[in-house]
């Protein structure tokens, strides 16, 4: 008899600011680490505006000043995840799984092509063509990039993840070289459809494509059930869930 699938569990979150997730992400690599039992876990969301640079950004990929994007409210946060810097905002689906890669069997560079997959797959049910360009990884549109992957590893846990451009506002692209890389667009399925795409719909799909890709099966919980994951004593004091 075949092993049945492994088990993910997997939140909805309309909204959450990026610090947050960032301190619940480190805190459920620290129980996934500690305990075997817990689960992997997967987090769906969308962020308020922000600019991350990732362990390859450089400052001078941000062609703006700090005072512009102080001014505008938009903080720039250096954090650990590869790549370079990148842009996350309202419309843009974002997804972290936090998850043991030797468990689960999966190389970084398959895990990563995995993630990409899932958004090519995804924008497929929307028939739009998209694919893998050998000069920068993510997923582009024929020469403008809608998705983008930067993970990290901790004690063979992945974080971070992947951004795809849903319905987001393209200007903010504009005052970065995305990805480090200079002369390259961005765009998003609402760009390339010419219509507004419900969200709701596009997270279907990508938790669809997540079971296929990774073969695995997805629990849908709460915001809080994953927060009862952690030890009360560790937990981050970002807000209350649920």
């Amino acid at each position: 008899m075949a092993a049945s699938p492994r088990k993910w569990v997997c939140a909805e979150i309309p909204s959450m600011d990026y610090r947050e997730a960032w301190e619940l992400q480190l805190a459920l690599v620290e129980a996934r680490h500690s305990e075997n039992s817990q689960p992997d876990v997967v987090l769906l969301l969308e962020h308020p505006q922000v600019f991350t640079l990732g362990s390859r950004g450089a400052r001078d990929h941000l062609l703006v000043s700090e005072d512009f994007l102080h001014e505008r409210g938009i903080p720039l946060l250096h954090v650990e995840r590869g790549g370079d810097i990148t842009f996350h905002g309202p419309g843009q689906l974002v997804g972290y799984p936090i998850v043991d890669l030797r468990v689960n069997g999966w190389r970084v560079v398959d895990f990563v092509g995995a993630l990409e997959e899932v958004m090519i797959r995804s924008l497929g049910d929307w028939g739009i063509r998209s694919g893998r360009n050998s000069i920068n990884r993510g997923v582009w549109v024929g020469t403008s990039k809608i998705g983008s992957v930067g993970i990290a590893v901790r004690r063979r846990i992945s974080f971070h993840g992947l951004a795809l451009n849903v319905n987001t506002c393209l200007e903010p692209f504009q005052w970065i070289d995305p990805c480090g890389l200079e002369d390259i667009q961005a765009t998003s399925m609402k760009q390339v459809l010419g219509t507004e795409i419900p969200m709701e719909e596009v997270r279907c799909a990508a938790t669809r494509h997540i079971r296929e890709v990774f073969g695995v099966e997805l629990e849908m919980v709460s915001e809080e059930d994953i927060y009862r994951l952690l030890d009360p004593r560790n937990r981050p004091s970002l807000r209350e869930a649920g």
